[in-house]
């Protein structure tokens, strides 16, 4: 599957920004979809996933409670509402596809979207 992602931008400290993902084809709902982040100088790290039907999510210690993953099956697309919104968050943003369950692990997603910025100033 092919994915697109958009919605990063240049917030001040405690703002909010919704990322969105759009994927291509139409067996985006077999897939677990992920978001992870990645500053510069540092490894990519799982930020949300959410099941294929959008049941259950899970998300990172760092922005629990302040970050929602959600889905719409019906326009392929995954979403991340980032709330409260600090300068540790400033990364770029990957989406990614899993034929697993809910993994937070980076070698079980098979497909990559290109990113998206997210600098958050303070």
């Amino acid at each position: 599957v092919q994915l697109q992602a958009s919605g990063g931008g240049l917030v001040q400290a405690g703002g909010s920004l919704r990322l969105s993902c759009v994927a291509s084809g139409s067996t985006f709902s077999t897939y677990a979809m992920g978001w992870f982040r990645q500053a510069p100088g540092k490894e990519r790290e799982f930020v949300a996933v959410i099941s294929r039907r959008g049941e259950i999510a899970d998300y990172a210690d760092s922005v629990k409670g302040r970050f929602t993953i959600s889905r719409d099956n019906a326009k392929n697309t995954v979403y991340l509402q980032m709330n409260s919104l600090k300068p540790e968050d400033t990364a770029g943003y990957y989406c990614a596809a899993s034929l697993y369950g809910l993994p937070t692990a980076r070698d079980y997603y098979v497909d990559w979207g290109q990113g998206t910025q997210v600098t958050v100033s303070s």
